[in-house]
């Protein structure tokens, strides 16, 4: 007879039961983010996010931006000029969002001839629609909880999954796919050499995912990440936060500049940038004067103490260099700069972020761009054999079959002490540990039919 066999691994039956019961809830957001996520990054390669893969022939001389924005506001009758977007390089079209009452219209444009190519909506396109999808499910602010408490959950399904396929007979095995193995062996084998492949990954991705979330990264990590404004000397500062330049559910503004309040134009205050009059041209002219390989974006000015802002950053498709992040506000009267802020004024946990939307959204390159879509496809698969194990060991009848809960209680020091940490750094998963400590031992427990579902 085995030791295993001889006295059973309370513990390990109890991992198994919180990961089954995490599961229950996180494989169907583990498959929707997969899902949307791997359409999304195919979107932004193969088209772009703003129509700016649209090439045109190489001219000789570009127009000013201010023809530019004219010919975007002709083709939108009753339109204002609100943002433009510099070409990827010298054979794409530019492109202006011009906005009409609250309707917001793209414009693509030749930017050697001012020839409009296409006219689309701004930020409400189908890659929008499924960043919408991916961090609110449509429904809001219910929504965005609802995906915390699966990323937060799913920190947990990958550390008590990691704990389960922690190889017993050598890491070869443990690592590859059984494909000799026949039934639930081999979905099981399936299910847990991806898991452990792609563990790393995961916690990546679900921590870079949290850091936008409601409740872990707006109240905490991204209010204590965020660049204070009081480092810009003497310059009046506006109600609005740079979150006032998002449109929608798209995340245009750094992570870190997010919850930063906006400067205001109609001071002295600042460095003197543009000299003579402070238009469009001009400022275009200072912002290719900086540097930038080409891509770059200008806000324009949205009221009377509304500011020029320059940006270029990596999460926003404009270069593959996080570090090249660098966003500038211009007094829409004085020309002088009043905020200059880089990725070395971010503070430690915005750099990482920096790095972490731009690696999440697969912006650092070919390499990226593969790895994500491995990514994607191996979640979609570990969590349909998820379910497959599932649905091979289930009790015949309208039974859930969950693991079996041990009849000893265990009280593993480093796991009890991994659970606190981790319902200490994320709020939301300490909720949803209590809500599942509470339907194990109490609800399920005390109620004979829901006791007879489970086991």
């Amino acid at each position: 007879m085995s030791t295993e066999t001889q006295s059973p691994n309370h513990l390990y039956f109890a991992v198994w039961r919180w990961h089954f019961y995490a599961g229950l809830y996180v494989i169907p957001f583990l498959i929707m983010l997969a899902t949307t996520g791997l359409i999304m990054l195919w979107i932004a390669v193969l088209t772009g996010i703003g129509d700016e893969k649209l090439t045109i022939p190489r001219g000789d001389h570009l127009l000013p931006v201010s023809a530019l924005t004219a010919a975007a506001e002709a083709a939108v009758p009753g339109s204002t000029a609100t943002q433009y977007v510099a070409p990827l390089s010298p054979d794409h079209a530019a492109a202006v969002a011009v906005a009409a009452g609250e309707t917001s219209t793209g414009v693509t444009l030749n930017p050697y001839t001012g020839e409009v190519l296409n006219q689309f909506p701004w930020r409400a396109g189908w890659y929008d629609f499924l960043t919408d999808i991916h961090g609110s499910l449509l429904i809001g602010d219910v929504g965005d909880w609802m995906i915390e408490a699966a990323a937060s959950l799913g920190l947990l399904l990958t550390i008590t999954g990691i704990y389960l396929h922690w190889p017993r007979e050598g890491w070869g095995k443990a690592l590859t796919v059984q494909t000799a193995a026949r039934g639930r062996a081999f979905w099981k084998s399936l299910h847990g050499a991806l898991g452990l492949w792609v563990s790393l990954l995961m916690v990546l991705f679900l921590i870079s995912g949290l850091s936008w979330t409601g409740l872990w990264g707006t109240k905490f990590v991204q209010a204590w990440s965020t660049f204070p404004a009081e480092k810009w000397d003497a310059v009046p500062l506006s109600d609005a936060t740079h979150a006032s330049m998002n449109h929608g559910a798209a995340k245009e503004v750094p992570w870190g500049l997010e919850q930063t309040p906006m400067p205001e134009s109609g001071s002295l205050a600042g460095t003197m940038a543009i000299h003579g009059p402070v238009t469009v041209d001009s400022v275009a002219a200072f912002a290719d004067g900086l540097g930038f390989a080409w891509r770059y974006q200008l806000n324009l000015p949205a009221n009377e103490t509304g500011v020029f802002t320059i940006s270029h950053d990596s999460m926003s498709n404009d270069g593959p260099d996080p570090t090249a992040d660098r966003t500038i506000h211009i007094d829409r009267y004085t020309g002088n700069v009043l905020a200059d802020v880089r990725y070395a004024d971010y503070s430690p946990y915005a750099r990482l972020m920096a790095w972490g939307v731009a690696f999440h959204e697969g912006d650092l390159g070919l390499w990226n761009i593969a790895l994500n879509t491995g990514f994607c496809l191996s979640v979609i698969l570990m969590a349909v054999s998820g379910l497959v194990l599932w649905w091979k060991r289930r009790p015949a009848g309208a039974r859930l079959g969950a693991p079996p809960r041990p009849t000893q209680i265990p009280y593993a020091k480093g796991a009890i002490l991994v659970m606190l940490a981790l319902s200490l750094a994320f709020p939301m998963l300490g909720l949803t540990l209590l809500a599942v400590i509470v339907l194990d031992l109490v609800v399920l427990t005390t109620l004979p039919p829901l006791k007879r579902l489970v086991n």
